[in-house]
């Protein structure tokens, strides 16, 4: 753990078990919450495991409404959401809970859960996925160096190798070229994951095939009044790699093709990745253009005292190897709202 980190969880720490954050709730103070999930399936025992960061047990996802319910803290709407941070002034406490880049997961462990609940929640969709398209490139990235311990690659025109037997060098070279492959216009992308799939034989079109929901399933999840299905563009693109006018496109026809097969609008959007870098104010304009109701990001932050711009809401990343609840009670409480930084990853 970094020292800003290490001082970020003892800051939540002292503040939790002082009795300041349960003093502040009971003077009325609060501040809301947007969480961003990606995955939601049980614990596995594979070593190699570089997004275990994007991941939630179905186990902590429930004792996380659980102790919601114990703190008699309401689970709201992203619509709820927007509307409490237009008012102005304090928003009170509360939790949004939202989903990223439409994983066959959210039905298979999630909606169960949620649905038994019964507590609203957003899913973010990028719309080439359920139509057969899309391409989750970081989940063949993973295949592919999980079964390799030795790795070959063209980076700038000449042949890279890396080894990839020990474990360590396996989290290392995954990182190293997931955030090369970030950095390439989307054909670029495609070409370079293609040809690595095809090198060790990783079925790219069935890893993407088997890990996200196709029609049928977002179909039954909007059935549910309690469910919004909000727009990630379509092929979930970093934005900033796009010229402003595909930029543009993406975000339009994410939602259009949404609103065609939901039979309604989907005012809502996720930028895709949403850190910084991967989008910026251009993108943000091209939002308010086009009348979004809200854009999240997942750039940390908490909604208290202050005007938001309901077209870059902040959003907190559960890190799914680190979970504490007394750290999110704590930044609920509104006393520590930069200590959103501290609950995980902002990508």
């Amino acid at each position: 753990m970094s020292n800003n980190g290490w001082w970020t969880a003892s800051r939540l720490q002292f503040t939790y078990f002082s009795g300041l954050a349960l003093a502040s709730e009971w003077n009325g103070r609060g501040a809301g919450v947007i969480l961003r999930f990606d995955r939601v399936r049980p614990a596995r025992r594979d070593r190699f495991q570089p997004l275990r960061a994007r991941e939630v047990t179905p186990q902590f996802l429930d004792g996380l409404l659980r102790a919601l319910t114990r703190w008699n803290c309401p689970v709201i709407s992203i619509d709820e959401a927007c509307a409490r941070s237009a008012r102005g002034g304090s928003p009170g406490r509360f939790v949004c809970l939202t989903f990223d880049g439409g994983s066959r997961d959210i039905a298979t462990y999630a909606y169960p859960i949620l649905a038994r609940h019964g507590v609203p929640f957003t899913v973010y969709l990028p719309t080439a996925f359920p139509d057969g398209v899309g391409e989750a490139w970081w989940l063949a990235l993973e295949q592919v160096i999980a079964r390799s311990d030795r790795l070959a690659l063209l980076i700038d025109h000449s042949e890279r190798r890396f080894d990839t037997a020990r474990h360590c060098d396996k989290v290392q070279v995954f990182h190293f070229l997931a955030s090369w492959l970030r950095t390439m216009a989307p054909a670029a992308l495609t070409a370079a994951i293609q040809d690595l799939c095809k090198r060790y034989s990783v079925d790219l079109a069935a890893v993407t095939r088997e890990a996200v929901m196709d029609w049928d399933d977002i179909g039954r999840l909007a059935a549910d009044p309690g469910v919004t299905i909000g727009s990630a563009t379509v092929n979930y693109p970093v934005l900033a790699n796009l010229s402003d006018v595909v930029a543009r496109k993406e975000i339009a026809m994410g939602r259009a093709v949404l609103q065609a097969a939901l039979g309604r609008d989907a005012p809502h959007l996720a930028y895709p990745f949403g850190d910084r870098g991967s989008f910026g104010p251009q993108h943000v304009a091209s939002a308010k253009e086009q009348r979004f109701a809200s854009a999240v990001t997942t750039l940390p932050g908490v909604i208290g005292r202050g005007a938001l711009d309901p077209l870059a809401l902040p959003r907190i990343a559960w890190d799914g190897r680190k979970h504490s609840l007394r750290g999110l009670r704590v930044i609920l409480s509104g006393l520590m709202p930069g200590a959103a930084r501290g609950i995980g990853p902002s990508g």
